[in-house]
């Protein structure tokens, strides 16, 4: 079997967590180094997770001329230098979410990968997620009709320490925004799957609770382009957490109570049921594995950078709307 060798750059939570077990763990992938901005800790980390090669600067890891494919999970405001300098070293880039601290820098790693001919690929693994391909597929089967609205609340309690290696999500210059920016992303590019394109866009935010750089709760109201609206709510500062998907339709309706769980609720003319499509165990492992597949196969990944550019656009529209105001 075919096997693309990476190289991991940053070693934080998600790396720790699922990335770089799925690079170790993953048939068509091969982990080969990393780089982390601790240089006392890369060694330990390449060999928990068995990388032959471990670098302080993730500049030097990109001259590696065995590594094929990078996979960038470091803070935002890193995303574009890193991407667009891979792809100009000849590596394939997997970027984490968001893509860039805007459009304008997203648009720059497209070009990049594009003069390059590498592939870019965004760490949008909800689109992977088997409950929201059903919900796709009811949808197109107009089990519930005409969808009309849906409603999406994200809410996570996010106070973090001096010392928590998140804390950069709090610095505006670092993580580009709030909990809109930290996930609610994921469920634009959610509800842009399941809808299609956005044509306008209100939003308002607060700091309601933390005084901080980012907001700590933000609220987005979408109209789509076929004429589904959707309410998206995000909170760092709601303590109750949530990850609801309804959907309600001109027929019936679309119930997920965790969206990380995939338990559904469908509700039709003929009576409810409940179905449960639960993700991957390493939730990240089908994106990386398609990425990889994308590679070996010369096509593109599912989740492209034009696919993080459109969300990145909405987030762009959030913000511009916010400061409007």
């Amino acid at each position: 079997m075919a096997v693309v060798p990476f190289g991991l750059i940053g070693c934080g939570d998600i790396s720790q967590k699922r990335v770089a077990p799925a690079l170790r763990d993953l048939q068509n992938c091969e982990l080969v180094a990393v780089s982390r901005a601790r240089p006392e800790l890369a060694e330990s980390f390449a060999k928990q997770f068995g990388a032959k090669r471990w670098f302080g600067d993730w500049r030097d890891l990109i001259k590696d001329d065995e590594i094929q494919a990078v996979y960038i999970a470091t803070p935002v405001y890193l995303h574009a230098e890193q991407t667009i300098a891979a792809a100009e070293a000849g590596k394939h880039v997997l970027c984490e979410k968001p893509m860039g601290m805007n459009s304008a820098e997203c648009n720059r790693m497209i070009d990049a990968c594009h003069q390059n001919q590498v592939t870019l690929g965004v760490a949008y693994y909800r689109h992977f997620y088997p409950v929201v391909q059903r919900m796709k597929a009811l949808i197109a089967d107009n089990e519930i009709g005409f969808p009309v609205l849906a409603q999406v609340n994200a809410f996570e309690w996010f106070e973090p320490d001096t010392a928590h290696p998140r804390r950069w999500l709090l610095k505006k210059e670092q993580s580009g925004g709030g909990p809109m920016f930290d996930f609610g992303c994921h469920r634009i590019e959610v509800l842009q799957d399941l809808f299609g394109e956005i044509e306008e866009v209100k939003a308002v935010s607060a700091n309601g609770f933390f005084k901080r750089e980012v907001e700590d709760v933000c609220n987005a109201t979408l109209k789509f382009k076929k004429g589904t609206c959707a309410n998206l709510a995000v909170a760092h500062s709601a303590h109750e957490p949530r990850d609801t998907f309804d959907i309600y339709g001109s027929r019936g309706s679309l119930h997920v109570t965790v969206l990380n769980e995939g338990s559904l609720r469908v509700v039709t003319p003929s009576g409810e049921r409940t179905e449960t499509h639960p993700p991957a165990a390493n939730i990240h492992q089908p994106l990386i594995e398609d990425f990889a597949a994308a590679i070996i196969e010369g096509r593109q990944p599912i989740v492209t950078g034009a696919i993080g550019y459109a969300v990145a656009r909405i987030e762009d529209r959030i913000h511009e709307e916010i400061l409007s105001q």
